[in-house]
């Protein structure tokens, strides 16, 4: 279940296929660019060329020159916009195919086309995706002349929008959306919540809505309660937590900083020595940062080690190197061109938001 590669890949030690991976590498030189997310297991993110978030990896994709073949160790969605965003000569492989988002699968296209019939017939809204939705997701944004967004520069995005129309319609995190337009100073009698399993009754839209938030959300982020936050405290005097903007309102608001993946490998790193930082995201990161800052101590903030994102977990050292080995044969990521070309409209607007 956790792996695409042969068995005849997966019973190989970790040394050997480490060997093979760096063998590949060498081989390939600048023809070969492996895009590792910061949520990988730390053994496929030593390995990687280039390690970042969705943000900064998507603009790495689109600035790719001389790389003929891109492996994204990632998720689906992630390898989707490398492949929208690259060359049509470059082609994109994602490691473990089973590595999608459950986040991405909860804005279903029938849904999203319902409920846009439904609340946008005024002309006044303009729809943004997190970069955490499917190709087609994102060309129906491009098509309805709205853009994707981050966790990095989501406040951009609505701004951007706003110049354009009376009201946002974002998709698909409930709690990124909110926590944008509140540090926005958007206040909550201007935000509704579109819920598509109870699309029969809408939510009133009035002259004052300015938010409407598709309800999906992060199984990872939301694990992450106020009381977490208390214990920490209590536990550990002076600690400084950080978490993801896809938590809750309830965790953001009482946390010390909040910001993308990227803001918190920067927020950990600019901490003093001796310092305690614990962070409200996904595991592997966390664990990740505990090893590289071993001057500071680096707690999960839960205090129960169980955020982890099953699906960035899926990608193995087999499934790299199995990936490298049959370059060009398997796991190749398409989008049909159509929704390429949509898709590509929103995230070019995206990465012109710098």
């Amino acid at each position: 279940m956790y792996n695409s590669a042969p068995k005849i890949y997966q019973n190989r030690a970790a040394d050997d296929l480490k060997a093979a991976i760096k063998e590949r590498k060498q081989l390939l030189g600048g023809k070969l660019t492996i895009l590792t997310h910061h949520y990988q297991r730390k053994e496929i993110v030593r390995l990687g060329d280039i390690v970042g978030d969705s943000y900064y990896l998507s603009r790495k994709a689109a600035e790719e020159k001389e790389a003929r073949f891109i492996v994204f160790c990632g998720v689906h969605f992630m390898a989707e916009a490398a492949r929208i965003l690259c060359r049509d000569d470059q082609q994109v492989f994602l490691p473990n195919l089973y590595a999608g988002c459950p986040m991405a699968d909860m804005s279903p296209m029938n849904a999203v086309t319902r409920a846009w019939g439904i609340v946008a017939g005024d002309g006044e809204t303009v729809p943004i995706s997190y970069m955490n939705s499917a190709a087609a997701l994102k060309a129906f944004v491009g098509d309805h002349g709205g853009l994707i967004c981050t966790s990095s520069n989501a406040q951009k995005a609505f701004e951007w929008a706003f110049a354009r129309a009376k009201r946002v319609f974002f998709f698909p995190d409930e709690n990124l959306g909110y926590n944008t337009a509140h540090g926005m100073g958007i206040p909550d009698n201007q935000i509704v919540t579109f819920d598509p399993a109870h699309s029969a009754t809408p939510p009133e839209i009035t002259d004052k809505t300015r938010i409407i938030l598709w309800k999906g959300y992060c199984h990872v982020h939301t694990s992450f309660r106020p009381e977490h936050l208390v214990r920490m405290r209590e536990r550990f005097p002076g600690v400084k937590i950080v978490v993801h903007p896809e938590c809750i309102p309830e965790v953001v608001q009482s946390a010390d900083a909040v910001g993308s993946t990227s803001f918190i490998v920067n927020f950990v790193d600019q901490q003093p020595a001796g310092s305690t930082i614990a962070i409200g995201t996904e595991l592997n990161l966390i664990s990740r940062l505990a090893d590289d800052f071993p001057d500071k101590t680096v707690v999960e903030l839960s205090g129960k080690g169980c955020p982890l994102c099953v699906n960035m977990y899926r990608t193995t050292l087999a499934d790299l190197a199995y990936t490298l080995d049959f370059l060009g044969q398997t796991n190749e990521i398409l989008v049909d061109e159509k929704i390429k070309n949509s898709a590509r409209l929103s995230l070019e607007r995206m990465l012109e938001l710098d």
